[in-house]
């Protein structure tokens, strides 16, 4: 199933919950805009190439869009759109003044140089500038960019725009005023949101086996995280394989093999990319791409907790087999959220010039989550729906009556 398609159909289930009209449930499925360019890079051969680019800007009622910019192969207006409006739910879900966006490029990067993809970086801002900005845009990293990414789209930006301007996107090196904190952002607040939900059902974080699916930045740092809260990591992925042990693989020396030889199959023997997901584990941790819990995968899960770090790696179909099973999902819009929450901040810190100590982000992050997971479990558990439904219909409202507000409804 396309991606926007799986956003609509969460949007359905939801509405009735929400309390919204049929008028009011369109309005929040369709975006406010849909940015197209074709951008030409200069590549390092002399030749020149063309990669068709996106910025998809959904509903800004709750404030300024916010959104990463994702260099991928397969990155298209579809995947963007749902990506954009999941930022929607996300931010309003977890509180942040901010409505939702995305950017992609249609690209392979790893078949790019440093220099090859700095130009791509620049040429994206170039096209996209007149709707970027503090108060209108806020771009962030997203698969495949990173702070160097940032920093060259932050200085053409400036450049274009003539001043100096921090807050324009976040993600960016400490050293150009990105926030401390903000690289382990995503993994914290989803373990953060782990610990609530683990707190409520009187489970010892430390007597649970993980598995994890991605060794990018949040999925490494969630497998770094709940080994040193005492989980016994089984199962740990990336693109190249899967790494197994029963009595727990040893994560630090496993990461950092693969930080010096790229990946996973270089380090030791490793299983299929999917046998991930049928490892023996209590807690299977997606931190992935899209799509990865499907009709034709979710039996082979033996997970009972599914915590979501990955953009949309449930479809519909897989969410309800999981609730029969009674599997506890935490949806990607609330446990992935402290990325989102974090460049918050650095927004802030950027318009302010008043820079925090990562021991006050850490504190300020962790309130967040696990005030948006009180709210959304309250009214899972008031309503008898899945924590999904519950994020969704708490969100959904919250941007409805943003728009009643405006008069856009």
């Amino acid at each position: 199933m396309a991606a926007f398609e799986n956003f609509k159909q969460q949007v359905n289930a939801a509405a009735k919950l929400a309390g919204l009209t049929e008028k009011e449930q369109t309005a929040l499925e369709k975006p406010d805009r849909v940015l197209r360019a074709d951008l030409e890079v200069v590549l390092d051969s002399g030749s020149k190439a063309t990669f068709p680019a996106y910025r998809i800007q959904f509903n800004n009622a709750r404030g300024p869009y916010k959104g990463g910019i994702r260099f991928h192969p397969e990155a298209d207006e579809d995947e963007v759109s749902a990506l954009a409006a999941m930022m929607m739910v996300k931010c309003a879900v977890v509180g942040i003044p901010f409505g939702g966006a995305k950017g992609g490029v249609t690209v392979d990067p790893k078949k790019l140089s440093v220099r090859e993809r700095q130009a791509l970086a620049r040429a994206y801002v170039q096209a996209f500038s007149d709707h970027l900005g503090p108060d209108q845009d806020i771009p962030a990293p997203d698969v495949y960019t990173n702070p160097s990414v940032m920093a060259h789209m932050l200085d053409e930006y400036e450049i274009i725009t003539g001043k100096s301007q921090p807050a324009m996107i976040t993600g960016k090196p400490i050293a150009l005023g990105g926030s401390l904190g903000r690289d382990t952002a995503t993994a914290d607040g989803a373990i953060a949101v782990l610990e609530a939900l683990l707190e409520d059902e009187r489970v010892d974080v430390a007597g649970l086996t993980a598995a994890v699916q991605g060794a990018g930045n949040a999925g490494a740092q969630a497998a770094r995280r709940l080994a040193h809260l005492g989980t016994k990591v089984v199962a740990l992925s990336d693109s190249s394989g899967t790494l197994q042990d029963e009595s727990g693989l040893d994560v630090a020396a496993l990461l950092e093999g693969k930080a010096q030889k790229k990946e996973f199959s270089a380090v030791g023997k490793v299983d299929a990319v999917d046998a991930v997901l049928s490892a023996n584990a209590d807690l299977f941790v997606p931190a992935a791409l899209e799509e990865q819990l499907r009709i034709d995968t979710v039996d082979a899960l033996r997970a009972r907790y599914v915590l979501e770090i990955a953009n949309g790696p449930t479809t519909p179909e897989a969410d309800a087999l999981l609730a029969t099973r009674g599997v506890t999902v935490v949806p990607d819009v609330l446990a992935n959220a402290g990325g989102v929450a974090v460049s918050y901040f650095e927004w802030v810190q950027g318009r302010t010039g008043d820079y925090w100590k990562k021991e006050v982000v850490e504190a300020r992050l962790s309130e967040i989550m696990r005030k948006a997971y009180r709210e959304v479990a309250d009214f899972a558990r008031e309503r008898t729906v899945t924590l999904r439904a519950a994020a969704y219909a708490l969100a959904l409202k919250r941007v409805a009556e943003a728009m009643r507000e405006r008069g856009r409804l």
